[in-house]
């Protein structure tokens, strides 16, 4: 008996340090998701998440947060599940709520994918294009080599963003197919 509660006692206690560690590693906890990432700084950690919430399709919104290192806020997207819907619907069939859901739920699945992290934002080889949202900032970012990320907002749309030391805030820096 004193065997099978300390294997019990063990397990607890393997299951609680594990917790902890899934919540840093980023993982899923009710539809909030979280990664930390270099950002607004090369060296510190800051905080990605992602949030989905509502039941049905269109009450459902997907919510992105980058919390800084020194826990402030510094960027905020809220996209509509309804946005994000009509703008596959004539390639993807959406035409039941389950499908649509089930839409959701992998945009948000995938959103901090490692292929969003963006490490640098810009490399020195790059030139900008018709793309380049701020040509200036796109320059700032090749000599200051933060690191960017980027995101879905239709199935033709995707946003670059990145950390602007200058101007202290995210910015886009491209917006392309």
């Amino acid at each position: 008996m004193k065997i099978i509660a300390s294997i019990l006692m063990l397990g607890l206690f393997l299951s609680a340090c594990n917790s902890d560690t899934d919540k840093k590693a980023g993982a899923t906890e009710n539809n909030v998701k979280t990664v930390l990432k270099p950002f607004s700084d090369s060296t510190k950690m800051d905080t990605f998440k992602v949030s989905l919430s509502g039941n049905k399709p269109k009450e459902m919104l997907l919510t992105f947060h980058i919390i800084s290192f020194d826990g402030k806020e510094i960027y905020q997207k809220i996209l509509k599940a309804t946005d994000l819907l009509d703008n596959y619907k004539e390639t993807v069939d959406l035409s039941k709520e389950k499908s649509q859901r089930n839409f959701m739920t992998d945009e948000f699945n995938f959103f901090l994918d490692d292929e969003n992290f963006l490490e640098p934002a810009v490399t020195a080889e790059e030139t900008p294009d018709q793309y380049t949202a701020d040509k200036a900032f796109y320059e700032e970012l090749k000599r200051s080599n933060l690191n960017g990320f980027k995101y879905r907002i239709s199935k033709e749309t995707k946003v670059y963003i990145a950390w602007s030391a200058l101007e202290k805030k995210v910015k886009i820096y491209y917006k392309c197919c």
